[in-house]
């Protein structure tokens, strides 16, 4: 079910900066490449770690408290379609709220589905970072792992 995109060594054997890890997970239902996702809460058992789910914004606490997992880098149109998820590393474009700026934390964003914006006080689960200015709500980011 899952699978890594293993880190590339460089000469000190330290990771590469421009590596990033992928798993493939089930998706709840449609997400288009770019959104962050979260694991479905909803499932039980050891589904809640094989589904994920666009984080969604309508759910309170989910809106404010549930940390993202990654980016997905593929899409699905339907439940129980797998879906890559860029988990650590570089994403070359993720879902960013236009105005984020390069070089800032991201958090979840509090008021769009599946995207991210600046971290502030309202948004304290920092998931990544901006590596470029957002435009047309998109940039680049660096994933920080959440699992």
């Amino acid at each position: 079910m899952s699978f890594y995109n293993l880190p590339l060594t460089v000469a000190n054997g330290g990771p590469s900066p421009t590596s990033t890890e992928e798993r493939t997970f089930l998706a709840s239902g449609a997400i288009t490449a770019g959104q962050w996702v979260n694991f479905d809460y909803a499932k039980t058992g050891e589904d809640k770690v094989v589904y994920v789910t666009v984080q969604d914004t309508s759910g309170g606490a989910v809106a404010a408290g549930v940390p993202v997992i990654g980016v997905a880098v593929s899409s699905t149109t339907a439940a129980n379609q797998e879906v890559r998820v860029c988990i650590a590393g570089y994403c070359a474009v993720a879902a960013v709220a236009t105005g984020s700026t390069s070089g800032l934390a991201l958090a979840l964003d509090t008021t769009t589905s599946g995207r991210a914006t600046i971290a502030d006080a309202a948004n304290v689960n920092v998931c990544g970072v901006a590596l470029a200015d957002a435009v047309s709500n998109a940039a680049p980011v660096l994933v920080y792992r959440q699992v």
